[in-house]
């Protein structure tokens, strides 16, 4: 297993493309496509927020129901979302124009929307920026590249990710994009998110690989608690590695499940770390807890605080605060056990031993918290299982952003 350069198109037979629709930004691309050469088995999880985007609906159907696709058509500014029947018509509309196109079923077509709740999507740009797209599709790391930063919103920064690895004994690649930035919470996020592979895998295998992977990556990431209502996260596998098609929990499927994880890992910590307004990347680890689940909800329960989060952003070691957050978190524990260590590039210290204060030198404290990658580190001596939480400091900025997101 190894990183390799590249995003959706780093994957044998994945192409992509961009285009300038004009939805919403001015004088940036703002449409991405994804195409592969060949039919592909497709897998998704979605939004849980009981609001769902026209294009959340249009995905579900077809990952359910039709259990294949070859194109991906995404636009961002105008996320399509409590926009009715009229929302939903257009979601064909623009798979049906891709559809005619490439000459394959409209079912064939995922769509993907993010940007401003309430809008209608401006149809006849979308339908003009898919003519303009499929003849500029290309399988170029570029091009996967520019499909990355047209996705964007409030994201500073594309993200992207692939790598390589054996199955059944053949070469295969998986790749990735994602956006996402605000509106960010477990469950996943306002997050759009295209997984291509080339490795052949069954639909139930591949459905069951990321429906286990995602709760211990995309859904331990939290910017702001707001769930998102446009959630997506579609892997396409279009089998063109040559491997025997993966049909069983197998060494193959293990390997292939790692890649989907390392993937998935990296998109998620980059959302985190990349939050609106952001300065740190804030990771939470819980070890020593009676079991994953309870890990889970203290490690949530600490990313998702405003006052640990402004306290990161202050570089103030408020340890009491995050105390504070696993305690109303639910689960049962012994604060008098709870041992708790700041960590970051610029070195590890324990702040407090069971639950109280060690006299550790604040300057130092101030020194590790002011990194760009932060991590804290409670051990509640319960048990051996542990999770990993991400999520971000809590500035000024966030606040600007959001006042003024729609004008």
């Amino acid at each position: 297993m190894k990183q390799i350069q590249g995003g959706v198109t780093a994957a044998n037979g994945f192409l992509a493309a961009t285009t300038a629709a004009g939805i919403k930004y001015q004088n940036r691309t703002d449409m991405a496509m994804i195409y592969s050469k060949n039919p592909c088995t497709v897998a998704g999880t979605f939004t849980t927020n009981v609001v769902k985007a026209a294009p959340v609906l249009w995905d579900q159907k077809i990952v359910k129901e039709h259990k294949k696709a070859q194109a991906v058509v995404v636009n961002a500014g105008i996320a399509n979302a409590c926009t009715g029947e009229e929302g939903y018509s257009y979601c064909k509309a623009t798979a049906e124009k891709a559809a005619e196109l490439f000459h394959i079923e409209e079912q064939d077509v995922l769509v993907a929307s993010t940007g401003v709740i309430g809008m209608q999507l401006p149809i006849e740009r979308i339908c003009a920026g898919v003519e303009a797209m499929v003849p500029e599709l290309k399988d170029t790391i570029e091009a996967g590249n520019q499909a990355a930063k047209a996705i964007m919103t409030t994201d500073t920064h594309e993200k992207e990710i692939a790598v390589e690895f054996e199955v059944g004994g053949k070469k295969a690649v998986l790749g990735g994009m994602c956006k996402g930035s605000g509106m960010i919470h477990p469950n996943m996020c306002t997050m759009l998110c295209f997984l291509t592979t080339d490795v052949a895998i069954s639909q139930e295998l591949l459905k069951e690989a990321l429906s286990e992977v995602v709760p211990d990556t995309f859904n331990m990431v939290s910017v702001d608690g707001d769930t998102s209502t446009n959630d997506t996260c579609v892997v396409l596998a279009n089998g063109l590695a040559g491997n025997d098609v993966i049909t069983e929990k197998n060494k193959d499927y293990d390997t292939f499940k790692e890649a989907l994880y390392t993937v998935n890992e990296y998109l998620a910590k980059q959302m985190a770390g990349d939050g609106e307004g952001a300065t740190a990347l804030f990771e939470v680890k819980v070890i020593g807890a009676k079991n994953k689940e309870e890990a889970k909800i203290l490690s949530k329960s600490v990313i998702t605080s405003s006052l640990t989060k402004a306290a990161i952003f202050g570089h103030d070691a408020n340890w009491g605060r995050i105390l504070c957050a696993m305690g109303y978190s639910g689960v049962r524990f012994d604060p008098e056990k709870v041992d708790l260590y700041f960590e970051s590039a610029a070195g590890k210290m324990q702040i407090i031993k069971d639950g109280v204060a060690l006299d550790y030198d604040e300057k130092e404290a101030t020194k590790i918290l002011s990194e760009p990658e932060v991590t804290a580190i409670a051990d509640v001596k319960m048990g051996d299982a542990s999770a990993t939480a991400w999520g971000c400091d809590l500035t000024y900025d966030y606040v600007k952003i959001n006042a003024d997101y729609r004008s």
